[in-house]
């Protein structure tokens, strides 16, 4: 049988009340109170506090406070990534993200979805995993949706609602984003 967590990680339906998982979301809760208010500045404090909430990114990581994770731990990054204010990681499920992506002010990442059904919405929740491949750039206010992979060397325009995936070298912008330019070389 599996636990919560494995289930929650698998994608599968999940207690989102389970006294593990409350546990692990306070432990994060309280870190980015220390990240968000006690430290706020980017200094060595403040990089302990992100080495010890997301222990799975790479070198150089940068994220300007505020930001809001659900866990920390579920989101994987490459070397270089730098998240501007206001982030939103929603990491019920894994979230990877490459080297040298950057994000813009107020992007969101929803990894969370829930059940169609209302009667099992009420109960349990669900989490797709999202990919963002090497080399991208997140436009301000941009959404990833559950479940979607951006390629490699991607830009998602300002304000975009990403629902499915992009393919790698691609301009995506709009509501619901599609690809407008090949950024191929």
């Amino acid at each position: 049988m599996s636990s919560e967590k494995e289930k929650m990680l698998a994608g599968e339906l999940y207690a989102a009340n389970d006294p593990v998982l409350v546990q692990e979301r306070t432990r994060a809760k309280q870190l980015l109170h220390r990240l968000n208010v006690t430290e706020y500045l980017v200094t060595d404090a403040a990089r302990e506090v992100l080495a010890e909430l997301l222990p799975n990114a790479g070198q150089n990581l940068y994220i300007e406070p505020p930001f809001h994770c659900d866990y920390g731990s579920n989101i994987h990054c490459g070397d270089n990534v730098y998240f501007n204010v206001n982030c939103v990681v929603l990491d019920v499920a894994k979230v990877t993200i490459g080297s040298n992506v950057m994000f813009a002010p107020a992007v969101q990442l929803y990894a969370a979805t829930h059940p169609l059904d209302a009667v099992v919405r009420r109960t349990l929740e669900l989490g797709r995993p999202i990919t963002i491949g090497d080399d991208c750039w997140i436009g301000g206010g941009a959404i990833i949706c559950p479940g979607v992979s951006i390629g490699a060397g991607c830009v998602i325009g300002a304000g975009a609602v990403v629902t499915k995936d992009i393919p790698p070298y691609s301009l995506a912008v709009g509501n619901p984003a599609r690809v407008v330019k090949s950024l191929a070389a």
